[in-house]
């Protein structure tokens, strides 16, 4: 193992930092955003308003760290399935840009940067976050076994939650829970959409998937979900006594979820891309809502 990491740094080069950039996934942020975005409001709730300096600085370092070591398994256990799948197969590792194992190297120096970073938090959110990176671990290989891989991602991209009121020395109430599934349910179907651009090339390869299992029903049941995100949030802003600002934010919600709706209504794989994306925008109205009901109590 030595020798790997020796091997792994005595070959950086610019080309190669680009490639391992890359393979993070640092040249499409979405994915650090979808998960910014629910860290960011589980630690304005937990903190009822801004939340320590250690633990904002913490977190946000630690969401593209995570992600990142997340991206990089993921294309470490697709190593022989991404060159089949037209929207992967430029990835670094089919197209041979990094190797099986430098892309080991880099997970297990993401994980230890993320372990840095933890140790500067409580013992309990210490003991969440190994339970996070077992998470972290698990989802790449989900895909193999079972039709809902899209719920482990879910339940990993949710964890940052039950952390974040934990960092913040809240107990892990009712409300970290109703806060935990609305945004699973949110991660479950966005990323249904998101598997919807590849379910052609998932048939062909064997990968499992909502997309695949809901088959003609999927926008029936992309939208059942999306009513269910809409309640979760309407329970949680009467939980926390919220006004016209959260109450604002779920009718913009509503509609960029209507709006997804007629994205992906010809199931055109560029249109569910766009819609996908646009959930990047779900996610920040929600936290900028939650700072001003905050701000003007």
């Amino acid at each position: 193992m030595m020798k790997a990491y020796l091997n792994f740094f005595n070959n950086l080069n610019i080309n190669k930092i680009a490639n391992y950039l890359v393979l993070m996934r640092f040249d499409r942020p979405i994915g650090i955003l979808l998960l910014l975005w629910p860290t960011l409001w589980a630690l304005w709730i937990a903190a009822e308003g801004f939340p320590t300096v250690i633990n904002f600085l913490v977190f946000c370092a630690g969401v593209p760290v995570m992600r990142a070591a997340g991206c990089v398994i993921n294309d470490y256990a697709d190593r022989n399935l991404d060159g089949h799948v037209k929207r992967t197969s430029s990835r670094p590792i089919p197209a041979g840009d990094v190797s099986s194992a430098e892309a080991l190297v880099l997970f297990s120096l993401l994980l230890m940067v993320a372990f840095l970073l933890v140790l500067m938090l409580n013992r309990i959110t210490i003991y969440l976050a190994f339970a996070g990176a077992a998470l972290t671990l698990f989802y790449p290989f989900a895909k193999r076994f079972t039709w809902f891989p899209q719920v482990v991602l879910g339940i990993t991209f949710s964890w940052s939650i039950p952390m974040a009121f934990a960092a913040e020395q809240k107990p892990l109430s009712e409300l970290t829970w109703l806060i935990y599934f609305t945004n699973l349910i949110w991660v479950i179907f966005y990323d249904t959409i998101y598997a919807m651009v590849d379910r052609d090339d998932d048939l062909k390869v064997g990968i499992k998937s909502t997309a695949i299992l809901f088959g003609d029903a999927d926008r029936f049941m992309v939208g059942l979900m999306q009513l269910m995100v809409i309640i979760g949030l309407a329970i949680i802003g009467n939980h926390l006594d919220f006004g016209w600002v959260f109450a604002s934010a779920i009718l913009m919600v509503t509609a960029l979820f209507a709006g997804q709706q007629m994205l992906i209504r010809k199931r055109d794989q560029d249109d569910c891309f766009r819609a996908f994306l646009n959930n990047n925008y779900v996610g920040m109205i929600i936290f900028l809502s939650i700072l001003i009901e905050y701000l003007i109590k």
